[in-house]
């Protein structure tokens, strides 16, 4: 069978990268274990396992393995078993040399995979934002969804990047598309309490007041944040949302409103954030119960009491 050795990526390839392999981990010493591993396989560089070695190349972003594999005729249109191309591996890698060899050599920038993710959607879900501005300089849709509606814009209010949210704002995403389940980008960052990704969202024009899904405005959301998440984060934010004209009296299809969802979750901090912008703890819900009712807490339920 054909083997590498007589070839560049055996001779020119692994003798540029060996002298810095042997100094430092990284890169270069995965991209040096690749030209080895292609050099000894007793498969030939041809079909499949040629696509195979594109595919590796784009993932731990070795453009020098990438560009000799699209020299030998590796197909840019090639598909893993995700429906992934080298150019979305490439993207979720970060591998911007790599990305830019495949867009030269025709790749299709807005391919999607079998969720219908685009390698702008799986740059921004990597937190890849030097990719995201290479891709939607190239001209990728920023508004391209997946199966489940969720877009760039999405993934990164999702991961808390207001850099990023701003970067694809700019870039041209629509800032108040929501995905399948009725949330936008506000919700996943109010809900998160990601108070800058709140900001750079109202500054957008996201409607602060409008109810979502089941009723639930941004506030209640930031309101009955992640455990997760910083209370004085979610303060934070839902400071934004009230500065920025979001009301505190909207209720949702229970009849809770934002006071009564903090109670809920216990988030005492919270609690007493609302309390002091004139929250009314004396409400009830469509179940007649007050939120000191929807408490465990007895500090909680004292505080409510007041």
């Amino acid at each position: 069978m054909r083997r590498l050795a007589p070839f560049a990526l055996a001779v020119g390839l692994v003798a540029a990268i060996t002298a810095t392999a042997a100094a430092q981990p990284g890169p270069s010493h995965v991209c040096l274990a690749l030209a080895r591993d292609l050099q000894q396989s007793a498969r030939p560089l041809e079909g499949r396992a040629l696509a195979e070695a594109l595919f590796e190349a784009a993932s731990l972003d070795c453009p020098g393995i990438a560009a000799d594999m699209l020299a030998r005729g590796a197909s840019v249109t090639a598909r893993n078993r995700t429906g992934a191309t080298a150019l979305t591996l490439a993207s979720a890698r970060g591998a911007g040399e790599v990305v830019d060899l495949l867009l030269a050599a025709g790749a299709a920038l807005d391919h999607r995979d079998l969720r219908g993710a685009t390698p702008l959607l799986h740059a921004a879900r990597a937190k890849r934002r030097p990719m995201v501005r290479r891709l939607l300089a190239a001209g990728a849709d920023p508004d391209a969804a997946d199966i489940k509606g969720v877009t760039p814009l999405i993934a990164a209010a999702f991961n808390g990047d207001a850099r990023m949210v701003q970067q694809l704002i700019e870039g041209g995403a629509e800032p108040g598309r929501a995905d399948a389940s009725g949330k936008d980008a506000m919700i996943y960052a109010a809900g998160r309490g990601f108070a800058q990704v709140v900001s750079v969202l109202i500054a957008a024009g996201v409607d602060v007041a409008a109810p979502r899904g089941n009723g639930l405005t941004p506030l209640m959301w930031a309101a009955g944040h992640a455990n997760d998440a910083p209370e004085r984060e979610a303060i934070a934010a839902a400071g934004a949302l009230v500065a920025a004209g979001a009301d505190l009296s909207p209720v949702d299809k229970r009849g809770r409103d934002a006071l009564m969802i903090a109670a809920e979750r216990g988030h005492a901090a919270m609690v007493a954030w609302l309390l002091e912008q004139g929250a009314d703890p004396s409400r009830r819900d469509h179940a007649g119960a007050r939120a000191a009712d929807l408490v465990a807490s007895p500090e909680l339920r004292r505080l409510l009491a007041r």
